[in-house]
């Protein structure tokens, strides 16, 4: 579990800049520049998450049970799953409606992957893994939202073609990890 934790403070500790640093942030890519602020930002996410995949794989096999989820949950989850890559499509593909109106897709995308997974989870290293990324979710949310505010920052508007273009990459990135990846990647199969 030690190995977890670390993983997730290293992790979600250096994507937390923006929600408790970003001050210190802007005078840091101020001093030593944006792309080796990038370069170490990125290294430090990448060991963060090999250390959280890890320890969290080392976790589950000694864990505590703290809650058995009804079987029926895991489709709830799976139904969770697919809003949660539709969003996670939405940060990235432009002109569509949920970036217009939603600001932050991405991040809302973890807060339902890790809702999702709390409610199927019950597991001790589950929750710590899922509660964290929720919480993690739950602060960078409202820091951009008060940051755009802020800055008066507007959104385009969605289009037709944009937000078609979203939904259809989301549930083909979900048919593609529910079926075929989170079995091999996490060892368990979703879907069955």
């Amino acid at each position: 579990m030690a190995l977890l934790i670390l993983g997730l403070i290293l992790f979600l500790g250096v994507h937390s800049t923006r929600i408790f640093a970003d001050g210190w942030r802007g005078a840091a890519i101020a001093r030593i520049g944006p792309l080796p602020w990038k370069g170490l930002y990125s290294v430090v996410s990448l060991v963060g998450f090999v250390v959280l995949v890890w320890g969290f794989r080392q976790a589950r096999h000694e864990s505590l049970v703290l809650w058995v989820s009804p079987n029926w949950m895991r489709h709830v989850t799976a139904l969770l799953m697919m809003v949660a890559f539709v969003l996670l499509a939405a940060a990235y593909v432009p002109g569509n409606w949920f970036k217009a109106r939603l600001h932050h897709p991405m991040v809302l995308g973890v807060k339902v992957w890790a809702f999702g997974h709390l409610l199927a989870n019950g597991a001790l290293p589950d929750v710590v893994l899922f509660g964290a990324f929720l919480l993690w979710a739950v602060l960078s949310f409202s820091a951009a939202r008060r940051r755009d505010r802020v800055a008066g920052t507007v959104y385009p508007p969605g289009n037709a073609t944009g937000t078609a273009l979203t939904v259809a990459l989301g549930l083909v990135g979900w048919s593609v990890f529910a079926w075929l990846l989170h079995g091999p990647l996490i060892g368990v199969r979703p879907l069955g």
